[in-house]
């Protein structure tokens, strides 16, 4: 009890830190009706407002100029953004929380869990456990935090029609939490296109403001709805920059709010592979775009019988090693459970 209270204390100086609502804005003068058209396109913070280019606020129909440069300077003086110490940053990392994958190996890997504030790709062939793995979030993210979990809920946004309640269930169950209280605690959705995709992630934007009590948002797959939408070379140049734009939205919600991402990526044959003697003739999908964006990116494949490897393919905080694991009824667990 002790350790949630210590946990909603920490919650409530990262909110007064970071998440400073954009309706304070008005209280340096800026209208009530700006405000409500920053929150329909998805800024709903203080923050938000300084992490949005001057270029894209102008995309928003009825902000002139001179009313962004006004929202711009309101917000700078709300909350500063420049330089700080190395010791203050470190005072902002002690609020990051590491939410527990189901594996005590893979947690190991990722120096405790996957983390909030960054994202977290899984990549990987067909039957790896790249849904299973967000899955387990879903239901570890609910869990105290001395189980390793991150006391609070999670979003999922699904674009492979993936998602399965009865699963949710089922690893519900493994950590003794109860099946209809975690699904409550999972808000869904369904992506119909890549556009509709980017759309969810405004609302979303506008939950997060509203509910404190998030801790994850999983996206499976994030590349899947672009593969379909833009085909061929010729839109090849679009298809990346959209992405890197709902990535760059993906990583402002996951530094504004406080919540771990989780994403996870399909792969594709390399042609050229072969001429150069690799091992693995696979590659990720997404390109320089999606490898840049993700802080770690996790490469998952099948090991012998049922188990499977995960490897840290990038981390900005953790060395390159791997981890074997199964998937289990009750979502993903130790290779030798």
């Amino acid at each position: 009890m002790a350790e949630i209270q210590d946990q909603v204390v920490q919650d409530q100086e990262f909110v007064e830190e970071e998440e400073v609502e954009v309706d304070r804005l008005q209280d340096a003068g800026i209208n009530s009706a700006d405000i409500t058209k920053l929150k329909s396109n998805g800024i709903t913070t203080v923050r938000g407002v300084q992490m949005t280019t001057v270029r894209n606020l102008s995309k928003i129909k009825g902000l002139s100029e001179a009313k962004i440069e006004k929202i711009k300077e309101a917000a700078s003086k709300l909350l500063p953004s420049g330089f700080i110490t190395g010791t203050e940053f470190e005072g902002k990392r002690k609020h990051v929380v590491r939410i527990s994958t189901g594996s005590k190996e893979c947690d190991k890997l990722l120096g405790g869990g996957v983390q909030s504030m960054s994202i977290t790709e899984a990549f990987g062939e067909f039957r790896t456990g790249k849904t299973q793995i967000s899955h387990t979030l879903c239901v570890t993210a609910q869990l105290p935090v001395s189980m390793g979990g991150g006391n609070g809920k999670a979003a999922f946004i699904d674009t492979e029609g993936t998602f399965r309640p009865e699963r949710i269930k089922a690893i519900a169950a493994r950590f003794n939490v109860d099946g209809e209280a975690a699904l409550e605690n999972i808000t869904y959705a369904r992506a119909m296109n890549s556009e509709h995709q980017f759309d969810l992630l405004n609302e979303l934007a506008a939950r997060l403001c509203e509910e404190r009590s998030y801790r994850l948002v999983v996206v499976d797959s994030i590349i899947a709805l672009y593969r379909t939408d833009y085909s061929g070379r010729g839109e090849l140049a679009e298809r990346q920059q959209r992405l890197n734009q709902m990535l760059a939205k993906l990583m402002r919600i996951a530094e504004e709010f406080n919540v771990a991402v989780f994403i996870t990526n399909q792969m594709c044959a390399d042609p050229g592979a072969g001429m150069t003697f690799v091992a693995d003739p696979k590659k990720p999908i997404g390109g320089h775009v999606l490898a840049h964006a993700s802080t770690t990116r996790l490469y998952l494949r099948k090991g012998r019988g049922e188990t499977r490897i995960c490897k840290i393919y990038d981390s900005p905080d953790v060395p390159e090693a791997e981890a074997v694991y199964q998937i289990s009824d009750g979502g993903i667990a130790d290779a030798n459970e």
